[in-house]
């Protein structure tokens, strides 16, 4: 035999060796990623029992009640899941609620893709990519489908207990119209509980951030049960503030400090701007509310004479309204002086948004924002504590004894 045909019948011996080799390790980590995966989830079981399986234990508080089958996606394929079933409670395990958050994870992918103007046939071949299962043409069809019903039952779901803080704010993104591109205005609303937990609250067009959209937005939140309001945060929009007043006229207002910043730098030159940020921000590093009125008349003097007239005359009309949060408790003041905890979620709307350009309609802006809004409720963003209510009930309690 000579080199030339040595060499092909060795590179097809390695080119049959190596496909089987694949085939097997693949079947070995599949099946390794299976048995470990089950065994996680008898290892819960047993906890939640309070003793192994079959064992006899007196700190046994739970009997397993058998199992049911669930297929897991895993990037080493398909894996046949045994879950337990408990006899005296629900089992509930990590590993399927990372599940849950991947499912909703594809469904906003999917949504995303055919609001891009996506195919179906292309988004068959994406998913099969991303996540090595192919989703057929009619499984998008259907999904599209549910994922609108879905954001639409979430949005309209009932607002149950308390929110003593409020946080509002809009968006303005691309919509087609006629052939021509013009604007719609998103608006979300998000609130802290009673127990000091971050909750997404709402999500409505509102064509334009004015005194109708904003009052539409507030008696839907308030027809699904939103109650407790004592404080809303916001910028300076003079439809939301009217708004606020009318649906809400108990609770009080806080103009975000950063917006307000912004509004007096847009009367300062560049090159005083970091000045003056340092003298704003002076006033609302005082210990109280008194202290804080008269560092700002200082300031409204140091801004006349530096002669930006102007902005003298914004701090002194509006300094007021950046200071309703002195009245709360001292450990909340940071969180309530701004519109910060909305920031993360106006920047993760715009940077999922960005990728469709021009909705087709208002309606399918609002449901890819909902779609994102209900990914990061249920995250660590809503399941971590946000602030402490105890200052607050204790400040109740101070201001009911004093009074």
């Amino acid at each position: 035999m000579n080199q030339d045909s040595e060499a092909k019948t060795l590179g097809k011996v390695v080119q049959i060796d190596e496909a089987r080799i694949q085939d097997h390790l693949g079947e070995l980590v599949r099946g390794t990623v299976e048995e470990t995966l089950n065994a996680m989830l008898d290892a819960e079981a047993d906890a939640l029992c309070g003793a192994q399986r079959y064992e006899r234990s007196p700190d046994r508080i739970d009997t397993r009640a058998g199992h049911y089958n669930r297929k897991f996606h895993t990037k080493a394929g398909e894996v046949d899941l045994k879950v337990p079933k408990l006899r005296r409670q629900t089992f509930e395990t990590a590993i399927i609620e990372r599940y849950k958050r991947r499912e909703t994870s594809i469904e906003e992918a999917l949504m995303e893709m055919y609001l891009a103007g996506v195919s179906v046939r292309r988004v068959e071949d994406i998913t099969e990519a991303l996540w090595g299962t192919r989703v057929s043409s009619g499984t998008v069809s259907k999904l599209n489908k549910k994922v609108y019903q879905h954001i639409e039952a979430w949005r309209n779901r009932p607002i149950e207990g308390e929110y003593p803080y409020v946080y509002l704010d809009g968006i303005v993104l691309k919509r087609s119209w006629a052939g021509e591109i013009k604007n719609v205005s998103v608006l979300v609303a998000i609130g802290v509980d009673q127990d000091g937990y971050r909750k997404i609250l709402g999500v409505q067009e509102g064509h334009k951030e004015d005194k109708s959209g904003w009052g539409s937005f507030l008696e839907h939140l308030k027809a699904r049960g939103l109650k407790g309001v004592r404080l809303v945060i916001s910028d300076a929009c003079m439809g939301l503030i009217e708004s606020v007043a009318e649906y809400y006229p108990e609770a009080d207002w806080q103009r975000c400090t950063v917006h307000f910043y912004r509004n007096v730098f847009s009367h300062v030159p560049r090159n005083k701007t970091r000045e003056v940020a340092a003298m704003l921000k002076a006033i609302h590093a005082q210990e109280s509310r008194k202290a804080a009125e008269a560092k700002a008349a200082n300031v409204v003097e140091q801004l006349t004479a530096m002669k930006l007239g102007k902005a003298a005359e914004l701090v002194e009309s509006k300094i007021a309204e950046t200071l309703t949060y002195y009245a709360y408790p001292p450990t909340h003041w940071i969180k309530l002086r701004t519109n910060n905890p909305m920031e993360r979620i106006m920047r993760e709307i715009r940077r999922r948004t960005r990728v469709v350009g021009a909705f087709p309609d208002g309606e399918s802006a609002v449901m890819l924002v909902g779609a994102r809004l209900r990914h990061v409720a249920s995250t660590s963003w809503g399941t971590r504590k946000y602030m402490s209510m105890d200052w607050l009930r204790q400040q109740d309690l101070e201001n009911q004894r004093t009074a």
